[in-house]
């Protein structure tokens, strides 16, 4: 078992959720007795400083972990933009937007050179990441500051691959998990088992530690994550609802009676395959639609055309990200929610 987890109170690694949470969330999740972690792919450099710096003075030597994007960002040709713009045009007409207006920034950076010098001033007890892993160069790099590093595996070939780049730990994703599918060797979904079937068959395959990920959102979950081998289990979706969280009202009302059927594994948002809560947006262009730009660069203008229907009262566009167990979950503070997960860990 890693130090990190040695040392926590409770074997809880809260999940980071880029563009639901901030610094407050992370903070909370720590003095709660668990792990807190830091989405980084959608800061600003001197966001992410500000961030890191809070984690360091504010968090009484507790540990923490920040979450990075390992993806390329692909290069498209202008038919492909023109095809899908074409696709939303439609939307555009109704909301009387420009589709030449949209801003080009697709939101979400990979980690590089300038991620890893905030790294190596602010030294972050673990570093997780999404999407494989950065270069060899960079990561031995991170690893030259001492910290653990943790990746996200979807398949027992992703998790085998990751043990031989040299990571301290494996997050075992199930399909059940809301937010991004973390795979890197395979997008093909017919090779993504539940997390209860994937956890065992990881742990068996490699010989580091294994955190259970995906449908965990109440203390029989966690239970039943640990009987199977899992040394840490990771949790977002009930976090979603925590008072830190910066979760719109909408997205929290729609949380609290969602069933499994109302979700599903998207690609419209950003074109990268997550699972959300059926909205209109899914169901018209189709829950997977091929002709979104590879991710992150459908989000310039899905975010483009939900920014301008959020600020006249409408979620038609907005991509709220759920498990598939998130009826399970409860709102509360973070120490809340912790307190009620942890219980899973000693019945």
């Amino acid at each position: 078992m890693p130090t990190i987890l040695s040392t926590l109170p409770f074997p809880l690694i809260q999940a980071p959720m880029a563009g639901v949470q901030g610094v407050e969330l992370t903070l909370a999740v720590c003095r709660a007795g668990a792990l807190g972690s830091l989405p980084a792919a959608m800061l600003s450099p001197e966001q992410l400083a500000t961030a890191l710096a809070r984690l360091n003075t504010e968090n009484q030597g507790a540990p923490y972990n920040v979450n990075f994007f390992a993806h390329t960002v692909p290069t498209v040709t202008d038919e492909q933009r023109a095809a899908w713009l074409a696709q939303l045009q439609p939307y555009f007409t109704e909301w009387g937007l420009d589709p030449t207006a949209i801003p080009q920034h697709h939101g979400r950076q990979p980690f590089d050179e300038a991620a890893l010098q905030l790294v190596e001033q602010y030294r972050p007890p673990v570093v997780s990441f999404h999407f494989g892993l950065p270069t060899a160069k960079l990561l031995a790099a991170v690893k030259a500051t001492g910290a653990e590093v943790w990746s996200s595996a979807t398949t027992v070939t992703e998790a085998q691959w990751l043990q031989a780049q040299g990571v301290d730990g494996v997050i075992a994703q199930g399909w059940e998990a809301g937010g991004h599918r973390g795979w890197f060797l395979t997008q093909d979904p017919a090779t993504q088992s539940g997390t209860f079937a994937l956890l065992p068959q990881i742990i068996r395959a490699v010989n580091l530690p294994v955190v259970a990920a995906g449908g965990i959102s109440d203390a029989t979950t966690v239970r039943a994550a640990m009987q199977l081998g899992a040394q840490a289990v990771q949790v977002g979706t009930a976090f979603l609802l925590a008072d830190e969280a910066q979760t719109s009202l909408a997205h929290r009302a729609a949380l609290t009676h969602v069933l499994p059927e109302h979700t599903a594994v998207t690609n419209v948002f950003s074109g990268g395959c997550a699972r959300g809560i059926r909205n209109r947006l899914m169901c018209e262009l189709g829950i997977i639609n091929p002709t979104a730009l590879p991710f992150p660069l459908s989000s310039a203008a899905t975010a483009y055309l939900r920014a301008t229907a959020e600020q006249h009262g409408s979620t038609d566009f907005s991509p709220f990200w759920a498990g598939q167990n998130a009826a399970l979950a409860h709102s509360g503070s973070a120490a809340e929610i912790v307190a009620r997960l942890a219980t899973g860990f000693s019945q």
